[in-house]
C-alpha cells in the first residue's frame, strides 16, 4: 500500500458545470452584485446596532439575491425549467423593493443608534437598485407575444 489516493476511481459521473461569466459583466449581473453588496452593508450596520429583526430581513434578501445570481451564473435557469425564472426574479425585485423600503423607513424614523440610521440609508439605495432591476426585467418579460431575434424577425 503506497498511500496514493490519486488513482482511486469513483462511480459518480462528473457533470461539467457551465459558468456564465458574461452575465456577471452584464448590467443585470452588476445590479445583482450591487444589491448583494448593499444588503451585506445594511446587515453589518444593523448587526452593529443590535437590531435582530432588521438583521434577519436583510440576510434573507441577501440570500435570495445570491441564489438568483448563482442561478443565472451557473446557467441553472436553463436546466430547471419548471419555473419562468425572469418572472420569479421580477416578483422578487418588486417584493424586495417594497419590503426593504418599509424596513428602511421604519429604521430611519425610529433609530437610536447610528448603525440603524446607516442601515436604513443603505436600504434606500438597495430599494433603488431593485426598482431598476424590476424595470429592466419588466421590459424583458413579454406575455403572449412571439419571440423576436436581434434583427426583428419572428422566431
Amino acid at each position: 500500500m503506497t498511500g496514493d489516493c490519486s488513482k482511486t476511481t469513483s462511480n459518480i459521473p462528473s457533470l461539467p458545470m457551465e459558468v456564465d461569466t458574461a452575465f456577471l459583466r452584464s448590467l443585470r449581473g452588476v445590479l445583482k452584485l450591487a444589491e448583494m453588496g448593499t444588503m451585506f452593508v445594511a446587515c453589518v450596520c444593523f448587526a452593529v446596532a443590535s437590531r435582530p429583526k432588521y438583521i434577519a430581513a436583510t440576510c434573507m434578501e441577501f440570500v435570495i439575491t445570491f441564489s438568483l445570481l448563482l442561478l443565472y451564473t451557473l446557467k441553472l435557469n436553463k436546466k430547471l425549467t419548471l419555473f419562468f425564472w425572469p418572472l420569479v426574479d421580477l416578483f422578487n425585485s418588486l417584493f424586495a423593493a417594497v419590503f426593504i423600503l418599509i424596513l428602511s423607513l421604519i429604521a430611519v424614523s425610529t433609530y437610536t443608534v447610528t448603525g440603524t440610521l446607516g442601515g436604513g440609508i443603505v436600504g434606500f439605495i438597495a430599494t433603488g437598485l431593485w426598482c431598476v432591476d424590476g424595470c429592466m426585467l419588466f421590459k424583458r418579460v413579454t406575455f403572449n407575444q412571439p419571440r423576436t431575434s436581434a434583427t426583428g424577425t419572428v422566431k
